[in-house]
């Protein structure tokens, strides 16, 4: 049946369309009260990733059956994305700005690892396609994304002093 798959298409693309505007606004903020912006060269490929990844899913997704035990390990991801975003609050941004005298953030998932966010992205770019049986698309896509995040999250590491 394809509507539940393009139900769930829907839904993750519509979460990133609702989720742009708050990381822009949080961006602009955070600027204008005093951060600044760290690895802005490597963003547009972030972006053109991500966009793949979800024009891709829409090519070769909609037709598919579910596979219900991966459908249940994407919604405990997205729940951990929840976790991640309400504990950075007016702090989450898509881009890496660092902001003087501030104290990182300790509560919520990052008492227990340094980048929550990465590795919720890291589940969603890999278990999303194998919802759908699309191992060739999460094998790709997850290689592209390490390479990505090899990079972010040393410049990342970098800016912050770690």
């Amino acid at each position: 049946m394809i509507w539940p798959s393009i139900a769930l298409l829907a839904f993750v693309t519509l979460q990133r369309l609702v989720e742009l505007p708050i990381a822009r606004a949080n961006t602009k903020r955070l600027l204008a009260e005093g951060g600044h912006e760290v690895g802005a060269s490597h963003y547009p490929i972030i972006v053109a990733l991500h966009a793949a990844w979800l024009v891709t899913l829409w090519w070769l997704a909609p037709d598919r059956p579910i596979d219900i035990p991966f459908l249940l390990l994407f919604l405990l991801i997205e729940a951990g994305r929840v976790w991640v975003l309400r504990t950075l609050g007016n702090r989450w941004t898509t881009r890496i700005i660092v902001m003087p005298c501030e104290k990182l953030i300790e509560a919520g998932p990052h008492r227990f690892v340094r980048h929550p966010n990465y590795l919720v992205v890291i589940g969603e770019i890999a278990v999303l396609p194998l919802v759908f049986g699309l191992w060739d698309v999460a094998i790709i896509f997850s290689l592209l994304n390490a390479a990505m995040l090899t990079v972010r999250i040393r410049t990342e590491n970098r800016a912050l002093g770690r």
